[in-house]
């Protein structure tokens, strides 16, 4: 072989070695400083409690995804999103920051000060991220149990966890549910109403859900709790909503029980005190227990059981929280009343 193949030869070699290099380094894409890992890919921003726009471009310009958000404590705030290679949608979601970051008393762990977002979905991607305080967004606030709160553990789901992902830009729904929590309670406890009063702005809304833990509760005494509520939240400006519990399933044949229709241990109806307050006080009422009652009855005793918890799915028998997917429908239910209602976060829905 003459010296002129032996270059021509090592010069094609060293072509060969190099060239990959670059187009491989052109295919991975950066994540934003304040995130890591893949799947899922974690974020976290260092602000302090309140409610921000969060703009992310969801996707990848190398490869198809599907991608879902959600914040702090298991909050549910966009659902799978699937995008093709070289596909990015910007998207803008507005979230509530506060601490503790999951339940107001700190159950189940108070989180980290700040903001942490999980992308998820089964092959998450993401571009730009860009965290800002929101400019005066219409906040919907959740006065609850734990059939409404942020449940810091799966399966556990509170309706109030996945209701953010029905709301556009511009609105947040800030959840202050608390497990264990009756009318009475909440009132009394400190981390509870008296903290949330302050923070209810003209023209907010306040949805506010009890029946529950009444078990014992006079129809007087649940009727003055619920008063309470109500004119707090209208001393502030805000707009209170009641919203009746929605149903246990604990079946008699094919229809559900007095108990799962909160007639509690002392006789008393409490979706009907509710009922009746809302007409005499003029506050609207989304009646959860009459939709919740239709569709738990239209699936019966079996198929139902996919709307709470069960020991096969779960590792749990409970016929009173709801797994992720019952708590999408009690959220379904409840913004199908925010629409009856033509309550102000209407033109915020998706």
């Amino acid at each position: 072989m003459s010296l002129r193949q032996q270059a021509v030869i090592l010069a094609g070699l060293a072509a060969a070695t190099l060239v990959p290099a670059p187009v491989a380094a052109a295919a991975q894409e950066a994540l934003p400083a304040q995130c890591s890992g893949t799947a899922p890919i974690k974020c976290h921003f260092a602000v302090a409690p309140g409610n921000y726009d969060v703009t992310v471009g969801l996707g990848s310009t190398t490869k198809a995804a599907s991608t879902s958000m959600s914040v702090e404590a298991r909050r549910q705030v966009l659902n799978a999103v699937s995008t093709s290679a070289g596909q990015v949608v910007p998207t803008t979601v507005t979230v509530n920051v506060r601490t503790p970051e999951g339940q107001p008393t700190g159950q189940g762990g108070t989180g980290t000060a700040g903001l942490d977002i999980t992308f998820g979905g089964t092959a998450p991607a993401i571009g730009s991220l860009t965290v800002t305080a929101a400019q005066a967004p219409l906040v919907t606030y959740l006065a609850g149990d734990s059939t409404v709160c942020d449940q810091p553990a799966a399966p556990y789901t509170g309706w109030g966890q996945v209701l953010p992902t029905a709301v556009r830009s511009g609105a947040v729904i800030a959840n202050y549910a608390d497990s264990g929590e009756s009318s009475g309670s909440f009132l009394a406890n400190k981390a509870l109403f008296p903290t949330l009063k302050p923070l209810i702005k003209s023209h907010d809304l306040v949805l506010i859900q009890f029946g529950h833990n009444d078990k014992q509760t006079s129809a007087t005494a649940f009727r003055d709790n619920l008063t309470k509520l109500v004119n707090g939240v209208r001393e502030r400006g805000g707009i209170p909503v009641l919203v009746t519990p929605p149903v246990r399933r604990l079946f008699s044949g094919t229809k559900l029980t007095p108990t799962a229709l909160h007639v509690n241990g002392v006789g008393v109806d409490l979706p009907a005190v509710i009922r009746a307050l809302g007409k005499s006080a003029n506050v609207p009422v989304i009646d959860l227990t009459a939709k919740s009652k239709a569709l738990v009855e239209s699936l019966g005793p079996s198929a139902s059981q996919q709307i709470y918890l069960t020991q096969a799915s779960d590792g749990v028998t409970d016929n009173t929280h709801f797994s992720a997917y019952g708590a999408t429908q009690m959220s379904d239910l409840v913004v199908q009343g925010i629409r009856e209602q033509n309550l102000s976060l209407v033109a915020y829905l998706r």
